[in-house]
């Protein structure tokens, strides 16, 4: 259940990754609440269509919640460079790309992070700066390719960098990717992988959630010392904000 303020629980190339010139390594929890269908999603720079989850609050309230191994059946496994125990599902609310607050939000991100992530959030959220869909990748059998084209803002998930073979920042909760067609992975040849992506290529664009050097959105990251992937050289994720940078 939302608060009505915030509130913590405290416990102990086809997408972001790592391009030819853009690095990138590496007790009780609720049961996610239901969320957005991810195979329909509404056209990227178009209002989404769908209804709130649940009745939203007009100002932004979150929740730290623990997880399982359970919650997290196809992000996480044995080997993994941590453990559900590290890790936390912040839900929240957020601003949709129809101009409306949402509820049910969801980021599986490293539990020294949360904090400061709901940080981050509250001030997109005061900003008006609008998000399609955020729910944990699990819902997309953790495949990065599906929850890209759904549009899906998203953090953790066990895997490789893109085009490498370290941990990406995400394996360990330490990376979010937002809105990832309007801000798209392009390769240093221009290259974007996803079609209905492709126009985001062109950073001058102005739709709702392209993200830009120097703006409120950067800056909310930076606030936390975060790094964004769209100041990379040669290869940029301008989808990907991660706690080294890469």
């Amino acid at each position: 259940m939302f608060l009505a303020a915030f509130a913590t629980v405290t416990a102990g190339t086809t997408g972001c990754g790592q391009g030819s010139s853009g690095p990138d390594d590496g007790a009780t929890s609720a049961r996610p609440p239901t969320a957005q269908s991810p195979s329909a999603a509404p056209s990227p720079g178009a209002p989404s269509s769908g209804a709130p989850t649940t009745q939203a609050p007009q100002r932004f309230a979150a929740e730290v919640k623990k997880v399982t191994a359970a919650d997290l059946k196809s992000s996480w496994r044995k080997g993994c460079p941590v453990g559900p125990s590290g890790l936390r599902m912040i839900e929240m609310t957020y601003w949709g790309m129809d101009g409306r607050p949402h509820a049910g939000g969801q980021l599986v991100v490293n539990a020294k992070a949360a904090d400061d992530l709901v940080k981050v959030f509250r001030k997109l959220y005061d900003q008006r700066y609008p998000i399609r869909k955020m729910e944990p990748v699990d819902r997309y059998g953790s495949d990065d390719w599906k929850s890209i084209e759904a549009d899906n803002t998203s953090a953790f998930n066990c895997r490789n960098a893109t085009g490498g073979s370290n941990w990406s920042q995400h394996a360990y909760g330490l990376a979010v990717d937002i809105n990832p067609c309007e801000n798209p992975y392009v390769t240093s040849s221009g290259y974007v992988d996803h079609k209905d992506c492709v126009k985001f290529r062109d950073r001058k664009r102005r739709d709702p959630g392209v993200i830009h050097a120097g703006d409120k959105t950067v800056k909310a990251f930076a606030s936390i010392g975060w790094g964004w992937g769209g100041e990379w050289s040669g290869t940029k994720d301008y989808q990907h904000f991660s706690s080294t940078g890469r």
